[in-house]
C-alpha cells in the first residue's frame, strides 16, 4: 500500500485524451493511455491507478487550458477530483530548437508541472460571470461582423465605380448615398442584399447592447461597472468584460502583475551584461488586452483635464474618492500620451499600448481598493 501523491497529466482535445501517471518518487512519468474524450473514462483510469497505488492515494490531475474550457474541470470536481486548469503561457516548457511534440510528451510535461507546481492556475469563473462573458463575447462576434460587411459593401462601391465625395462614411448621410444609387441587373440586388445584412446586424447590436446595459446592472456588477467607467474610454461593455474575464482582482499581488496577466508587459532578451527590451508579450488574456488598448486610443483625444458630459454623467453616483482617483489617472495617461508622442516622438501605437498597460495598473487599484 503506497501513500502518496500521484500528479495525472491530461493532454485533451475534442475527439481524444491522453493521460499519464507522475509520481516524485519515481520521478517518471508512466501508464500512458489514449482514451476518448469523456471524463468517465478519467474516473476509470483513476481508479485502474487506485488499484495499482492503493486506496490511500491522492490523485492531482490537470490539463492545459484550450477548447474544453471549463467543462472538464467541473465534471472531475463534481466527482471530487482534485483537478487544475494550467495557463500554457506559465507552464515550464523544454527548449530546444528540435523539439518533439507529441500527446505523451505533453501529458508528461503538464504532470511534471503539476509536481513542481512551475504553473499558474487558470481562474475558474462563477457560473454566472461564464454566462455573462459568452454573451459579451457572441456580441462581439457580431460586431466583427458588422465591421467585414461594411468592408464587403465598401469593396463592391470601389469595384464598379461608385464614388462617395466625402472621406467620413458609415454616417447617416452616407448610408442615405448607399440606398439612393442606381445600380443596373444584378448590381442592384446584390446592394439589397448587402444592405439588408448591415441593417440586420445593426439592430441586432443595438438590441445586445440594451442588453448588456440591463446585466450590467445587476447588483454583483453594478457598482463594479459604474467605477471603471469613470475611467476616458472605459463604457458599459468594457467595464463589465474585464469584470468577468478577470474575475477577483485581488489574486494579483500587484498592478504590475495584472498588467503581465494580459501581456502588456514588454518581453526581453538579456544574456550577460546584454538587454534587449522586446514587444509586449502579449500572454495570457488576449480579449482584455485588446479592449484596453481600445480605450488607450480615446486619451489621445481631448486636451488634458478635459471632462466630457459624458463622462461626468458615467462618473456620476460614484463615491468622491473613486473619482479623484479616476480624474488624476485620466490627467495623467492623457499627459503622458501627449508628452511621448510629441516630445519623444514615439509612435502612436507604442504610446497607446503604453497607456493601456497603465490603465490596466488603475483599474487593479480601483477594483482593490488602492485610491488613496
Amino acid at each position: 500500500m503506497y501513500n502518496t501523491t500521484v500528479y495525472v497529466g491530461m493532454d485533451v482535445h475534442k475527439e481524444s485524451f491522453t493521460v499519464c501517471a507522475y509520481t516524485v518518487e519515481a520521478d517518471k512519468a508512466s501508464y500512458f493511455q489514449k482514451m476518448e474524450a469523456d471524463y468517465k473514462k478519467v474516473l476509470s483510469y483513476l481508479d485502474y491507478l487506485r488499484r495499482i497505488y492503493g486506496e490511500a492515494v491522492e490523485f492531482v490531475c490537470g490539463y492545459e487550458a484550450g477548447c474544453l474550457g471549463y467543462t472538464l474541470y467541473h465534471q472531475l470536481t463534481d466527482h471530487n477530483v482534485n483537478c487544475k486548469i494550467l495557463a500554457p503561457s506559465t507552464m515550464l516548457e523544454q527548449r530546444s530548437k528540435k523539439r518533439i511534440k507529441t500527446d505523451k510528451r505533453d501529458a508528461e510535461l503538464i504532470a511534471k508541472c503539476l509536481a513542481s507546481r512551475s504553473y499558474s492556475p487558470v481562474h475558474i469563473p462563477t457560473q454566472q460571470d461564464e454566462e455573462t462573458k459568452e454573451f459579451l463575447r457572441m456580441r462581439d462576434d457580431h460586431k466583427l461582423a458588422l465591421k467585414k460587411i461594411k468592408q464587403q459593401i465598401l469593396g463592391f462601391c470601389l469595384r464598379h465605380n461608385y464614388r462617395y465625395g466625402s472621406r467620413h462614411y458609415w454616417t447617416q448621410v452616407h448610408i442615405k448615398w448607399l440606398r439612393s444609387l442606381k445600380s443596373e441587373g444584378l448590381y442592384s440586388e446584390i446592394l439589397t442584399e448587402y444592405l439588408l445584412t448591415y441593417d440586420a446586424l445593426t439592430d441586432k447590436i443595438e438590441r445586445l447592447d440594451r442588453r448588456i446595459e440591463e446585466l450590467a446592472s445587476q447588483e454583483v456588477y453594478a457598482e463594479k461597472v459604474k467605477m471603471l467607467t469613470c475611467y476616458i474610454g472605459v463604457k458599459t461593455n468594457t467595464a463589465l468584460s474585464t469584470i468577468v474575464e478577470v474575475g477577483d482582482f485581488h489574486r494579483f499581488a500587484t498592478a504590475e502583475r495584472f498588467a503581465s496577466y494580459i501581456g502588456l508587459v514588454p518581453g526581453e532578451d538579456s544574456s550577460g551584461p546584454d538587454c534587449t527590451r522586446l514587444s509586449i508579450t502579449k500572454a495570457g488574456n488576449r480579449h482584455v488586452r485588446l479592449l484596453l488598448v481600445e480605450s488607450a486610443k480615446c486619451f489621445g483625444r481631448g486636451e488634458i483635464g478635459f471632462k466630457s458630459r459624458e463622462l461626468k454623467a458615467r462618473q456620476a453616483g460614484n463615491r468622491s474618492e473613486v473619482i479623484a482617483y479616476a480624474d488624476r489617472a485620466n490627467e495623467r495617461l492623457r499627459r503622458r500620451y501627449y508628452k511621448m508622442v510629441l516630445g519623444q516622438n514615439k509612435k502612436h501605437n507604442v504610446a497607446t499600448v503604453a497607456i493601456a498597460r497603465e490603465l490596466a495598473c488603475f483599474m487593479w487599484g480601483m477594483m482593490t481598493d488602492h485610491i488613496a
